[in-house]
């Protein structure tokens, strides 16, 4: 039996042909055994038959091969009335996805919609600008998303269109379900292409983020990995009737609603939304679309499609939003955050700089502190810090943030603490000019072990009730039971950085990292929505 499965609308069609092999078909005889029966014969029609002892066995062993012939056909028969008279029972591990049917008339739809596409990399945050751009698109001219899963994990970095399409095609998994079993095995043990099985893995957006309300607006039609020989069989598309917009670079394209404006510095050229929206072809073909500024939009009603879709990628995810409760809640309710990206790439290379500015943020823009005050503080509690200086850092001013004011935020409670049985992690300041930073602290970070993190030190000493995620494991113990359902990878290692982004999004005021998308996520969306304010628009 073999299986081949192609998602369609949020699940799959499932193709299954079934072969039976091993029924006799007679016995395979050679030129030379007809010579020798040839003359078999000859001899028989000039001599009497053998009779005796040698009949006798070879009158049994016909007996024998008779009745095994028959049972292998019975054997055969039952199994074949078997298969066809009850429904198949599909091992999900054969494939990433469940068996799904779809009508007549959805086929009909399919085969005469026209689509938009395009293609996702890098980390969760890009792929998550880059799906708020294709919704956009999608809405503004008219045509259903072809919406592809969300990579957790090792991501798959940019290339040029060509190679970035052949390399989606072939890192859905299809074909590895095998690999799922091998877990036990030592890394140089694996399979070579098993070897990199764990370390990511595909999540429907609707598992993270609520798309239905979404897909009241905007027609999509999810799929597991988008091949041309899918297009074909699926939507009836073939090339020639495909727009292809090919990007070399990650700047090559951007795409506005006026004709009246040059393109950006930043990008090549420049796409006419109207023009597009006159394609003829099926289907739209993009590249990358990863970009806060790719589209520049001109119409307040394409801005109020931006703003509604970018609402809706707040995490909805019970397991996420059970966890992040809980955690608020032993938090006291009444806390500060701080989203800090140090782990990798150029933020690792500035994490002391980084560290500095994260944490002058909290105390003058946050806590109020005077630049003096905070120059006094830095120079008795970190007077060896490299990082440290004479001179305040330099701020920069968020724009699109104050072009968009919220209400002014409650006081914060003077005696905001954590729970009775979760206890600070260091004596309370007793002097009346530090009181303030007895105030619950709560640090989303990806530096690893960030308790004991040199560099995290301007925290755990500055405020003696600073948290970590690492300090909760009550409360993320259930994610480390989840696994992905379609190629039984564990979810934990990919969930965590979105429930820290949950908790630090429900701190009193949260400051983040500058230059990171994440951090950017975290206080344009996550904190704006927690409290109820209009989230930022940036682009």
């Amino acid at each position: 039996m073999s299986t081949s499965s192609q998602r369609l609308g949020g699940g799959y069609v499932r193709r299954i042909d079934i072969g039976v092999s091993g029924i006799p078909q007679g016995q395979n005889t050679s030129p030379r055994m007809h010579t020798r029966q040839a003359r078999s014969r000859s001899r028989m029609r000039h001599k009497r038959p053998i009779r005796g002892g040698y009949d006798k066995q070879l009158v049994a062993l016909l007996v024998v091969l008779t009745l095994a012939g028959l049972t292998c056909i019975s054997t055969a028969y039952y199994l074949i009335a078997a298969v066809l008279g009850r429904p198949l029972t599909v091992d999900p591990r054969d494939s990433l996805a469940a068996a799904h049917t779809t009508t007549d008339s959805q086929f009909k739809y399919i085969r005469s919609e026209r689509f938009i596409a395009y293609l996702p990399h890098s980390g969760f945050h890009n792929q998550r600008i880059a799906l708020e751009n294709a919704l956009i698109l999608a809405t503004v001219l008219n045509r259903t998303l072809l919406l592809p899963p969300v990579r957790l994990g090792e991501p798959l970095s940019y290339l040029p269109f060509d190679q970035l399409y052949n390399a989606s095609a072939s890192a859905a998994k299809a074909g590895l379900g095998y690999c799922r079993d091998l877990r036990s095995f030592t890394s140089g043990s694996l399979p070579e292409e098993c070897a990199s099985y764990f370390r990511y893995t595909y999540m429907p957006w609707g598992r993270l983020v609520d798309i239905s309300d979404i897909h009241s607006d905007q027609r999509l039609l999810e799929g597991w990995n988008f091949t041309d020989a899918w297009l074909v069989d699926v939507l009836g598309i073939s090339s020639s009737n495909i727009h292809y917009l090919k990007d070399s670079t990650r700047t090559d394209y951007m795409f506005q609603d006026s004709s009246l404006d040059s393109p950006a510095r930043k990008f090549l050229k420049s796409v006419s939304m109207d023009e597009l929206a006159q394609r003829p072809e099926r289907l739209i073909q993009l590249g990358t679309l990863f970009g806060s500024s790719r589209l520049y939009l001109r119409s307040s009603t394409n801005r109020e499609i931006r703003r509604r879709v970018r609402e809706r990628m707040t995490f909805t995810s019970p397991y996420l939003v059970d966890a992040a409760e809980g955690i608020r809640t032993t938090l006291g309710g009444s806390y500060l955050g701080a989203h800090l990206r140090i782990g990798d790439g150029i933020f690792e290379w500035n994490a002391p700089e980084n560290v500095r500015i994260v944490w002058w943020k909290l105390l003058r823009d946050v806590m109020g502190f005077s630049d003096e005050g905070i120059l006094s503080i830095e120079r008795k509690r970190f007077p060896n810090d490299p990082a440290s200086a004479p001179a305040p850092p330099t701020l920069q001013h968020d724009l699109p943030a104050a072009r968009t004011p919220h209400p002014p935020l409650p006081p914060f409670p003077h005696d905001a603490s954590p729970s009775p049985e979760f206890p600070c992690r260091a004596p309370l300041h007793t002097s009346p000019a530090l009181l303030p930073l007895n105030a619950p602290l709560y640090v989303a970070t990806d530096a690893h072990s960030p308790a004991s993190n040199p560099l995290l030190k301007r925290f755990t000493h500055t405020f003696p009730c600073a948290f970590f995620l690492t300090d909760f494991p009550g409360h993320t113990e259930p994610l480390r039971a989840l696994k992905s359902p379609e190629d039984g990878v564990p979810l934990a290692r990919f969930l965590m950085p979105f429930l820290d982004a949950m908790v630090a999004g429900q701190a009193w005021q949260v400051v983040g990292t500058e230059q990171s998308t994440f951090s950017t996520f975290v206080g344009d969306v996550l904190w704006r929505r927690y409290h109820g304010f209009e989230i930022v628009q940036r682009g």
